[in-house]
């Protein structure tokens, strides 16, 4: 249903080397390039994730009560994630668990304040 989802960022470089980590321990990949934004396409290509410096200018905030939710294939690869993205300078928001019904989740939010969860069902 979402075709992409883009987060601002304040600093593009250290961003894309974040996401970088991140999003390969999900099979992503870096598709579409441009001056101002970076995109990353899924493994199947049926989702992307994008940063991009805002373009009015102003400072990239991130949003209250927004989150983004990466689906993963198994826990082991929500764990593998969730360790690079804390390893690549993210703040913890919740350690990879069980959180009921079913649902496998981590939770962090990324060099730029935006919160971000890894997740499987079943």
């Amino acid at each position: 249903m979402i075709g992409y989802t883009t987060l601002g960022t304040n600093d593009f470089e250290r961003a894309k080397t974040f996401y970088d980590a991140v999003l390969g321990e999900l099979g992503g990949k870096r598709s579409l390039s441009y001056a101002r934004m970076q995109v990353w396409r899924s493994a199947s290509g049926m989702g992307m994730l994008a940063v991009c410096v805002p373009f009015d200018g102003q400072p990239a905030t991130p949003g209250n009560g927004t989150m983004v939710a990466l689906a993963a294939p198994s826990h082991a690869l929500i764990d593998k994630a969730y360790a690079s993205a804390i390893a690549s300078g993210a703040a913890d928001e919740g350690k990879p668990g069980d959180r009921g019904d079913g649902f496998y989740g981590a939770y962090f939010r990324d060099l730029d304040g935006n919160k971000l969860c890894v997740f499987k069902l079943g």
